[in-house]
């Protein structure tokens, strides 16, 4: 197997919050370069070096480095896009934690940005949708057709995450619903949603990269801003954008992170009708109780638990 290899550069205090973003997306297997660690082997090999560059010693500086591996298929381009779209928003969160530089060993640019639709292929979900990228060409089928180019945002199809929230989309959407997606990528869900008949989504995502993603694969699907509305903002604190969202909605939809889920349950009741229903999704699987145990807490019900590949999702009432 082919594997990616990749580095987070940031400094020594980021170390442990930079290993547990990623740790979010089910990657935690690192190797972490330090500063101290350089200095140590400085002082411990004197016998093998008479003079160290200034600009070397510059260069390590309160710098720190993680380093981290995905294979080099499917499941890891979609990985790495969804650390991308996280590490975005946590650079805006935490820049004393600056570069958080995300780089590849060894690729060019146009890999960086290409490489991965190699493996980005047309997929039958559930019993209605076909999910189409947009340089494909598929045969005629009486499946909905929902065509996408990601571009550098998170949202494919490909990944586990996603493939939950779409098939929970097949079953739910009946016609005429109106859905917020919370942390939209590519807009995949909340487009998918309105494909199979929803009336009107909302859709919103930390990193202002997604609005016009979004945009542009509604077009692609014939979805006008008279029923798709997107915006960029963080959903836990952006009190313009809570304004916005509205309310009385039948399906709120957040494939994101355990942490930001645990934060939504007490808050996205209000967004509901009486007998709406709230998916999530983007739960590893060693977090997947304590998010189940918050949502109760929350006074969720959870209508059905379902999991692929280490990944979790629930459907609440």
């Amino acid at each position: 197997m082919k594997w990616l290899e990749l580095h987070i550069d940031t400094t020594p205090a980021g170390i442990d919050a930079v290993s547990a973003l990623l740790g979010d997306y089910g990657v935690d297997s690192l190797m972490i370069d330090e500063e101290g660690d350089f200095k140590d082997f400085l002082e411990n090999n004197r016998q093998y070096w008479d003079y160290v560059d200034d600009a070397l010693l510059a260069e390590k500086r309160g710098k720190c480095r993680v380093t981290f591996y995905l294979p080099e298929d499917a499941d890891g381009w979609n990985t790495l896009g969804q650390v991308r779209v996280a590490l975005s928003a946590f650079q805006k969160q935490h820049p004393e934690y600056a570069p958080l530089l995300l780089s590849m060993e060894n690729v060019a640019d146009e890999d960086w940005e290409n490489n991965w639709k190699a493996f980005y292929k047309p997929m039958e979900i559930g019993e209605r949708l076909l999910v189409v990228p947009e340089w494909e060409q598929t045969a005629d089928t009486e499946r909905v057709r929902l065509v996408l180019n990601p571009g550098l945002t998170f949202g494919t199809g490909s990944h586990a995450t996603t493939r939950l929230c779409l098939t929970a989309l097949d079953k739910l959407i009946r016609g005429g619903e109106k859905v917020l997606d919370l942390g939209c990528g590519s807009g995949i869900l909340s487009i998918a949603a309105l494909r199979l008949g929803a009336a009107r989504a909302f859709a919103c995502d930390v990193d202002p990269t997604c609005v016009n993603v979004a945009y542009e694969n509604a077009a692609l699907n014939g979805v006008t801003r008279e029923q798709y509305t997107v915006r960029a903002g963080d959903v836990t604190e952006d009190r313009e954008l809570q304004r916005e969202f509205g309310e009385a909605y039948d399906l709120v939809v957040a494939n994101i992170v355990a942490d930001v889920i645990i934060a939504l349950a007490p808050r996205v009741r209000a967004l509901l009708k009486p007998d709406g229903r709230f998916l999530c999704s983007g739960i590893i699987d060693d977090r997947a109780a304590e998010v189940r145990a918050k949502l109760t807490a929350a006074g969720w019900t959870v209508e059905e638990e379902s999991s692929s590949e280490g990944w979790y999702s629930y459907l609440c009432r």
